[in-house]
């Protein structure tokens, strides 16, 4: 709705009040947005402090797990050859009791076997002896196979969960680290309740509601006083107003009956003497103005008529460029279309007769170079290949043998790496599945590993992983930088090209992207001085009953 038609049939006074109105509701939202401010603020330290404490924690529990671990390998690399394997356990599990532990009953050590049983667990002894492997607390968190698990990876693992407090009584929130020791199965861990982080936070906050009440008090004071001041002050101003535009209002009415000039010296304002000078000038010159007006009518037809020739003329053009842009398209398509056919004739026969060579006469380093070279072409190939036909084709999903399929595509690359002056560290998980396409999955992969032998420090080694990660199926490149990537969301535009000396057109993460978009795949790119990694996680959820036993 317009503003004329708002304030239509409104008065000063009524306009004045309109304006006190809305400036208390102004002061209103603003004090509101103060509050709200204050409040997000508070919210973001609280997460900051929730953060730092939680670190502080971690660290904690793992250097209380890593001691104890020493420990156990310590007594098993020296009395292992003294006693009966069975009395050796009992002794050093004796031992971690007694000596691992604090006086309020918490940062115990507790260890399990592989299969859930609880060996150790100083401060709940009826636990000893069972199989907690399938226990889950309150949330449905599986805690004994969820630590387990974290257990058997390089590094240990967190696992958040609720558990009794000791000191309380009552269900706690708890994290707890656990690490393998991997002779005998143990899985060895310690954690910390974090209820006492939730009462800092707790007090904090009551502390801001206080302060924040008695801003709010002090700003509606200040707005109330602020209202009565300004309305005493419109009252007097309207009472100037007032009497200068029924003046005015006078002058206005007789110079309409008698085409008279408005007296500008009986005018008080000097707004309103700058308003009855112009209406003077405009009521001086309205003859002038009608008789530019009959001139211009008089032309008026003739310009119209000359302007929509030259609106024609300017349409017609418009369809003949756009007649030649589409056959240029059309031109141009069938160009990529018949130069990606004409390659993969000659490609595949050099192909075919390097593996013949090689079969009658053995491995040749010049003829290396020549097939890491026809490889880097036939993969470019394949992307050209995919770029026109992504868009017309459906390359529909089936199960793909994902350990399988990864070393099939690393000895694809293996002369390349080579001749480039790198090796190829792979470690991969074997019997993982995945539903995906084979041609688009074909893409992710080669494109990593051709960029990987572009941007790879000479005399370094390519690290590929492939593991299964909880719901995820977790696939890593690894390289040596010669030098970080300056903004890793940019390498994904099409073209773009981080060395402008390195080989290639720059489409193959662009390629990667857009069908790692179209698969809900995530990918992380992470690069500094020493090294950049590509991760992409695919949702294991479908793949699950796939997975091999542990």
């Amino acid at each position: 709705m317009e503003a004329g038609r708002i304030f239509a049939q409104r008065s000063i006074p009524s306009l004045y009040l309109w304006g006190a109105l809305g400036l208390i509701v102004l002061t209103g939202l603003i004090t509101a947005l103060a509050v709200y401010g204050e409040y997000r603020a508070f919210d973001t330290r609280s997460q900051q402090l929730r953060q730092r404490y939680l670190q502080r924690q971690k660290a904690r529990i793992v250097f209380d797990t890593e001691r104890v671990l020493h420990f156990i390998e310590s007594e098993h690399r020296r009395r292992r050859g003294e006693l009966d394997e069975r009395l050796l356990q009992a002794q050093i599990l004796s031992a971690i009791e007694e000596l691992y532990g604090r006086p309020d009953g918490t940062g115990y050590i507790f260890i399990y076997d592989r299969n859930g049983t609880c060996l150790s667990d100083p401060i709940q002894h009826q636990n000893v002896g069972r199989n907690l492997y399938d226990f889950k607390d309150p949330d449905g968190v599986q805690v004994i196979r969820e630590l387990i698990d974290s257990a058997t990876q390089p590094a240990g693992g967190f696992v958040h969960y609720r558990w009794i407090k000791p000191t309380t009584g009552t269900l706690s929130p708890k994290i707890s680290y656990a690490r393998l020791f991997d002779p005998w199965g143990w899985m060895v861990g310690t954690g910390v309740y974090l209820d006492e982080i939730d009462k800092v936070i707790a007090a904090q906050r009551a502390e801001l509601r206080e302060k924040s009440l008695h801003t709010v008090i002090t700003i509606v004071l200040l707005a109330a006083a602020l209202f009565v001041v300004g309305l005493l002050g419109v009252r007097w101003l309207n009472g100037i107003i007032h009497r200068e535009v029924e003046r005015l209002d006078r002058h206005f009415e007789r110079a309409a009956r008698s085409h008279i000039l408005i007296d500008e010296e009986s005018i008080g304002l000097q707004e309103f003497r700058r308003m009855a000078r112009t209406i003077n000038a405009m009521v001086g010159g309205i003859h002038e103005r009608k008789a530019k007006l009959r001139e211009l009518n008089a032309s008026l037809e003739e310009k119209v008529i000359e302007q929509t020739e030259d609106l024609r003329e300017h349409n017609r053009q418009l369809q003949e460029e756009k007649r030649f842009g589409e056959a240029l398209v059309r031109a141009q398509d069938s160009f990529i279309h018949q130069a990606i056919h004409e390659i993969n004739t000659p490609l595949a026969v050099i192909m075919t007769h390097i593996d013949i060579f090689k079969m009658k006469h053995g491995e040749n380093r010049y003829l290396a170079k020549i097939e890491a070279a026809s490889k880097m072409i036939a993969t470019l190939y394949d992307d050209l290949s995919y770029m026109v036909k992504k868009n017309r084709l459906d390359y529909p999903k089936g199960m793909v043998d994902f350990s399988e399929f990864l070393q099939e595509r690393i000895r694809f690359f293996h002369e390349i790496a080579q001749g480039n002056r790198l090796s190829i560290d792979a470690r991969i998980e074997e019997g993982v599945t995945l539903r995906f396409s084979d041609v688009e999955l074909q893409r992710i992969i080669d494109n990593n590993l051709s960029n990987a032998v572009k941007y790879a420090r000479a005399e370094s080694y390519i690290g590929i992983s492939l593991r299964h990660c909880k719901k995820e199926i977790v696939l890593e490149f690894q390289t040596f930088s010669r030098q970080p990537i300056a903004d890793t969301q940019k390498i994904f535009d099409a073209f773009h090209r981080e060395d402008a000396a390195a080989e290639g057109f720059g489409l193959g993460l662009q390629i990667v992207q857009s069908i790692c978009r179209k698969n809900g795949v995530e990918v992380e790119v992470e690069s500094d001085d020493v090294r950049t990694i590509f991760r992409y996680r695919f949702a294991a959820e479908e793949q699950a009953d796939a997975r091999p036993a542990a």
